[in-house]
């Protein structure tokens, strides 16, 4: 079975829910305590042995290509001031992966963006990642790698999913599954926010693909524009029912950072965890609750 051995990271919406600080500031670049949360993104997919990247952008997200280059002015300046554990932080951003942009020239749908990355992608099996959706895994297997094994295994499209409460699984598109084995599941459909009283399952798509090069001619001859826009799920849906496609349950502490509470939520959890500023974070968030 051929390897996964490249990405296509969606980043090309205008990050609506996060005005007025998108206006001018990608919501890809907005940080978790001081790393972007692009970038925890990136990190997923390089530790899931991935280093061919291809980012999909818009015309005002210039940043992004920023941030993951070369700083040289940045780099003589941390030099001289004898900061190395900086400057060698700095580097090894640019040095985590080959970077290949595209831009969306429309927001026209989920697949439309996918079909952006057909020329790097090539005759290969791709992961997809999305940026409102990031996995802690810890030491443990990252989310990407669970689902390019799960790919190695099937030969078949992963969905990345997870098992989400009853009352929460409305929010999501909802996996009707099939034959279920494990953490796998046979994708027969997708439901879209279906209300809580007509559930297919509590399986929600969360952002994370491995997809074969077919859904290419799939979204060009088979998926029909809603709206002006064609979705991705759609694609997919097609494939699982003429070659199949499976949901697989990834293990990992998910944090939705398209929503104000899930992005706040992460930025707690992360500070936490970080122990240079985790002790004095503590004693803070300790004095907030007592008050509470």
């Amino acid at each position: 079975m051929q390897k996964v051995r490249k990405a296509i990271i969606p980043c090309a919406g205008f990050g609506t829910r996060f005005l007025p600080a998108t206006k001018a500031i990608p919501k890809e670049m907005l940080p978790i305590v001081d790393t972007p949360t692009l970038q925890y993104i990136v990190d997923e997919v390089v530790k899931s042995g991935i280093t061919e990247i291809l980012i999909v952008i818009n015309a005002n997200k210039k940043c992004i290509e920023d941030h993951f280059d070369r700083s040289h002015e940045l780099e003589s300046l941390l030099e001289k001031a004898g900061k190395k554990d900086m400057l060698d932080m700095i580097k090894k951003i640019s040095d985590k992966a080959h970077f290949t942009y595209v831009r969306q020239k429309e927001m026209n749908g989920s697949a439309n963006a996918i079909l952006e990355g057909e020329a790097f992608v090539g005759n290969e099996p791709f992961a997809v990642l999305y940026g409102d959706d990031l996995v802690y895994t810890g030491d443990n297997i990252p989310a990407t790698k669970q689902l390019c094994d799960a790919y190695e295994k099937t030969g078949k499209i992963i969905v990345g999913c997870q098992t989400v409460p009853k009352q929460e699984a409305p929010k999501y598109g909802v996996v009707a599954p099939g034959q279920i084995k494990g953490r796998y599941a046979e994708i027969k459909g997708f439901v879209e926010k279906p209300p809580i009283d007509k559930l297919p399952s509590q399986l929600a798509s969360l952002g994370r693909y491995v997809l074969t090069p077919d859904i290419f001619e799939v979204i060009r001859k088979e998926v029909k524009p809603k709206n002006g826009e064609k979705y991705l799920t759609d694609a997919i849906e097609y494939l699982a029912r003429t070659t199949g496609a499976y949901a697989y349950d990834f293990e990992g502490r998910r944090y939705d950072i398209g929503d104000k509470n899930g992005f706040l939520e992460a930025i707690v959890d992360f500070a936490l965890m970080d122990k240079n500023i985790a002790p004095k974070f503590k004693e803070y968030l300790k004095n907030t609750v007592s008050k509470f």
